[in-house]
């Protein structure tokens, strides 16, 4: 798992290995410089020792201010190309995961909710951004300080180097005791923070609900009671590091007061100078930092690591629904509308009970069919099912005579115009909802749009018209004309299939109908498939579909269905009654 994760990290690097490797360039001279400027300050304590000269000792002291000038920036440069190189990962993550969470299915956002997605595409990516600088520019720096330090403190002097070392093998056994604790605790940490943030927005999204039932202070507990186990996850991290980043100090230090111990004696037997035991302190000093900031590189890298696994969840997440291997290519131009189901059967994952089950029909080119039934017999699965929004079995359903699993899916979408029930409008303006299917559109285009689905006098008495901003989720209209809006921006996209999954729902009878009329009054009449509960709309229709448990039980014209008994005929006079009582 370590060396996938590993791997990973090269793979997110490789595409800015340049900078990578300028930063390992700059930090490789600023560790050769840090080891050469300790032996430079030996040569001249030795030999100002034997005879001091003014004159030598401002060349040292402008030499040593030169090299630590030229130190200071090389180190700017190293920093500034990892770093760099992390905010270059990050970018490259975020726009990884929102073109990749386009291609998923519906079903995957129904299964991860988006606090924790919105959790995983921000904090996690920047954890891993702060793995890739601090981390990866605090281990080379930790690799490169060793590597040339060690031989130099070698070269002075052999039994004082290993014994000022010697105590690190303590300091790496004391982090490795701590990684797995860190890990665990890391991981549940980046756990409460997405649940806290999936609270955050299931709240501002049901801010109407809340407050139509009173319930500030029941969703107010349930914040801190999440907020609390954050806290308690966070201290208890918190205290995890404060006892491992002192304890891996305090051992580096071990090794200084080993020098200083010993070194004062080797000094008076002459087995060293002066000189040598300052450079000897001075690389001493050199290794305590990197080996102190190695409990903190741990940590980074004990974060990056459990949001690598998070990040990579949603990357490595396939869609189940994807063009199949040579795809047919269908332009919108070349659809004429018609629709065919043969035996067309479909169950829920995780269910039993088919929720559609062997429906054979074919609709027409430019056919009106009204699906009408009881809730949950259905309707609304028949609907995701024609546009692929439901993986369906080859074989099952076709569109002008192809499978429609074997089109390419952006051309099976575009020759389909699909109304939910559920009218999502961005919070932008309604002129720009209603072109969201073709931005570049005119204005006499999607007025047009507008007055088919008649809501073009309504937006005529709005604030600022068509430049009115709807709010989020299109907050500031009625349900009505979200549906009209919604119905509008389909009619705009003039696809030869129009889909409206009880699209008209909150619009009242009347209205509806007309809608229906205008579209069977077109000159270039749309195959219509129109899913509702409002028997006087779907009455206008040249078909109806009646649906029960999964089957088409009914089939025919409003006028035969009427005089035929069955479901239509219950489901007419029970309609007819409500009238009357209204």
């Amino acid at each position: 798992m370590a060396n996938s994760r590993l791997q990973q990290l090269i793979v997110y690097m490789r595409p800015h290995w340049r900078m990578v490797l300028l930063g390992i360039v700059a930090l490789l001279l600023v560790n050769g410089l840090g080891v050469y400027i300790p032996l430079l300050i030996r040569d001249s304590i030795d030999e100002l020792a034997v005879e001091f000269n003014f004159a030598q000792l401002w060349r040292y002291v402008l030499l040593l201010f030169i090299l630590a000038s030229v130190m200071w920036g090389i180190r700017m440069l190293s920093r500034i190309s990892l770093f760099g190189v992390g905010r270059q990962v990050e970018f490259d993550l975020k726009q990884r995961i929102f073109q990749h969470l386009l291609i998923l299915e519906p079903s995957y956002f129904a299964n991860n909710t988006s606090g924790d997605l919105m959790n995983r595409a921000t904090s996690d990516v920047d954890n891993i951004r702060r793995l890739l600088g601090f981390a990866v520019l605090s281990l080379i720096n930790t690799i490169f300080a060793y590597a040339l330090t060690l031989p130099a403190m070698l070269a002075i002097d052999i039994p004082l180097t290993l014994m000022a070392i010697a105590v690190y093998p303590l300091m790496l056994i004391t982090v490795q005791l701590f990684s797995g604790k860190l890990g665990t605790q890391q991981r549940e940490v980046q756990e409460r923070l997405s649940q806290l943030s999936e609270l955050i927005q299931e709240d501002m999204s049901g801010m109407a609900l809340i407050k139509i039932y009173a319930q500030e202070a029941q969703e107010r507990l349930a914040f801190r009671q999440k907020n609390q186990k954050l806290l308690q996850a966070n201290l208890k991290l918190a205290r995890t590091r404060n006892l491992l980043f002192p304890l891996v100090e305090a051992i580096s230090y071990v090794s200084l007061l080993i020098l200083l111990w010993l070194g004062t004696g080797a000094i008076a037997r002459g087995t060293i100078t002066v000189g040598d035991f300052v450079a000897l302190i001075l690389f001493v000093e050199r290794l305590v930092f990197p080996t102190a900031l190695l409990g903190f590189t741990i940590t980074a890298y004990q974060r990056g690591e459990v949001s690598i696994d998070r990040v990579e969840a949603i990357l490595n997440a396939q869609p189940n629904i994807q063009d199949a291997p040579e795809a047919i290519a269908l332009p919108k131009e070349q659809v004429q509308g018609k629709l065919t189901a043969r035996q067309l059967t479909y169950t829920y994952p995780g269910t039993k009970i088919p929720a559609l089950y062997k429906i054979d029909f074919t609709i027409k080119p430019g056919e009106t069919v009204a699906i009408v039934g009881p809730i949950g017999s259905g309707k609304s699965t028949l609907a995701n099912a024609i546009p692929r929004l439901l993986n369906i079995e080859p074989g099952q359903l076709f569109l002008d005579g192809y499978d429609i699993t074997k089109l390419q899916l952006k051309d099976l979408r575009r020759a389909i115009a699909y109304v939910p029930q559920d009218s999502f409008l961005f919070s932008t303006t309604i002129k720009n909802n209603i072109r969201y299917g073709e931005p570049l559109s005119e204005t006499a285009e999607i007025e047009y749009a507008a007055k088919k689905a008649q809501i073009h006098s309504e937006i005529l008495n709005f604030p600022h018209q068509y430049k009115t901003l709807v709010g989020e989720r299109g907050i500031t209209l009625s349900g009505g004309q979200r549906q009209r809006a919604a119905l509008a921006r389909a009619l705009l996209v003039n696809a030869p299939v129009l889909i409206l999954d009880d699209a008209l729902s909150s619009v009242d009878n009347q209205t509806a109908t007309q809608i229906l009329s205008n579209l069977s009054t077109e000159r270039q009449r749309k195959t219509v498939i129109f899913i509702s509960h409002q028997l006087s709309a779907a009455a206008t229709a040249d078909r109806i579909f009646v649906m029960d448990r999964g089957e088409i039980v009914q089939s025919g014209t409003h006028e035969g269905l009427v005089q035929e008994s069955g479901l239509y005929q219950s489901l007419w006079q029970q309609h007819q009654l409500k009238e009357i009582l209204h």
